[in-house]
């Protein structure tokens, strides 16, 4: 009796984690799912138009990754830092505010030298081996989709500043409006609907653009009006400069960046490999990354909703609730993750052609991206567990052996295996997702034991190690 009275109270705070970990995450993984589907809106308009302008909208798309996720990583060292300082003190008012200021600025920095480089990415775009003409039509996609990255990390730090508040609920229902918005905004520029000129896929990227600076606007004053979060007085002299803080952001942030970026550069990787081999397999790749990418959402949510567990606990100096908020997040997300890879095992053919008309003359592509997501299938698994385990060691503020997994898993191991089989193996574009599979699993497994061995390696911070 009395070891069934043990058992029941040691399940009353894993019980607490689930609960708060759930609370915490569903807004983030919907919040996800929204900010995924707004691209995937563009992925099916531009389907619309025909093969050539969703090859050249993807290969547009996956030049921008590497940059929206180093951008994304950077900031995203403004949550775990809100989120100790408010596990620290809940008053910490000043902290926070000062976070997300010098966020902000690095969302303004690395916008700025993106806009330089994707204004003339044409050149880049041959120069990497792809057909001109996809290479021209790409540029102008990107001349009116480029405009949406300084809103959309702007987005980025102000979603972390709810985050670590634990109050993540209007992110979703900002983001959830810019699924509706996108749909009739780039709808009506891409077609000429509503009066509006018929601007092709030009008007698919600038439809982008528009949604992004009006959800960042919206969410940016329900931040300023709202009663829970204005006492941080979160723009207020937004000029101030706090050099120390701006330097730890990108010195915590770079390596998050970088990581997040080695992952999306390979995917884009992998898509400009695809164009070496023909205008199909880019276009099949573009519909089965989108349907992977969709599934990543929910334990890339839990993921985030770890590092805010974890930092809040590391704030409070409680390394058994450190413990339960990793391990709580990480089982869920692998979970999901494997509900996933039985669904693109089981439908891949009615998945793909929710993005396609299943007309013969869109057969080959159709054939490719269902032989794609088969391969997805299988790394379903590892993607989560990787991502998630990513998001626990962040709230341990360990970020740079991470990075190095991320360089030699997708670069060394997954592009290695992937160029190996597709070029050398005849196995063309699977061979090339085989290849994605083996680095995630490669990387899922330094991540998972780095953080198993986190109180051996020091992996805690200082007041947690005596």
């Amino acid at each position: 009796m009395d070891r069934q009275a043990k058992s029941i109270r040691a399940d009353g705070p894993w019980r607490d984690e689930l609960r708060a970990t759930i609370t915490l995450a569903w807004p983030l993984i919907l919040s996800n799912l929204t900010m995924s589907l707004i691209q995937g809106t563009d992925v099916v308009l531009m389907g619309w138009l025909g093969p050539h302008a969703l090859a050249a909208s993807a290969l547009g798309l996956n030049l921008t990754f590497v940059f929206v996720l180093l951008g994304i990583g950077v900031v995203a060292a403004s949550s775990p830092m809100m989120a100790t300082a408010l596990g620290q003190r809940s008053t910490a008012v000043r902290d926070v505010r000062r976070s997300f200021r010098q966020a902000s600025w690095v969302a303004i920095c690395i916008a700025l030298a993106t806009w330089a480089v994707l204004w003339n990415s044409e050149k880049l775009i041959v120069l990497l081996g792809q057909q001109p003409a996809l290479a021209r039509s790409a540029q102008t996609f990107l001349r009116g989709y480029m405009w949406c990255i300084l809103p959309f990390l702007l987005f980025q730090a102000m979603r972390n500043f709810l985050s670590a508040l634990e109050r993540p609920r209007w992110i979703f229902i900002v983001s959830a409006l810019g699924i509706v918005l996108n749909g009739i905004v780039s709808w009506s520029l891409i077609f000429g609907r509503f009066g509006l000129p018929a601007l092709g896929i030009f008007g698919g990227g600038l439809g982008s653009s528009i949604v992004w600076f009006s959800l960042t606007l919206v969410l940016g004053i329900v931040i300023a009006r709202d009663r829970k979060f204005r006492r941080f007085h979160l723009f207020g002299r937004f000029w101030r400069a706090d050099w120390p803080r701006f330097r730890h952001i990108w010195r915590l942030g770079l390596p998050i960046g970088l990581t997040m970026a080695f992952e999306g550069a390979v995917f884009g990787a992998a898509a400009y490999l695809m164009g070496l081999i023909d205008a199909e397999s880019i276009a099949a790749h573009a519909i089965a990354l989108q349907i992977a990418a969709l599934s990543f959402m929910v334990p890339l949510g839990l993921g985030q909703a770890a590092t805010v567990r974890v930092g809040r606990a590391v704030g409070r100096n409680d390394a058994d609730g450190i413990a339960r908020a990793g391990w709580t997040a990480w089982t869920l997300g692998v979970g999901f993750m494997a509900v996933m890879a039985l669904a693109l095992w089981l439908f891949p053919h009615d998945l793909v052609t929710l993005f396609l008309a299943d007309v013969p003359a869109n057969a080959k592509v159709i054939q490719l991206g269902v032989s794609f997501l088969m391969v997805a299938a299988a790394f379903q698994i590892v993607d989560g567990a990787q991502v998630v385990g990513a998001g626990m060691l962040r709230g341990l503020h360990d970020t740079k052996r991470p990075m190095l997994f991320a360089l030699f898993g997708y670069w060394v191991v997954g592009l290695g295996v992937g160029v190996w089989l597709a070029f050398h193996g005849g196995w063309k574009g699977v061979g090339i997702w085989i290849g994605l599979a083996t680095g995630l699993g490669v990387v899922a497994v330094l991540m998972l034991a780095r953080w198993m061995m986190r109180a051996r390696l020091g992996l805690a911070p200082p007041q947690l190690r005596k």
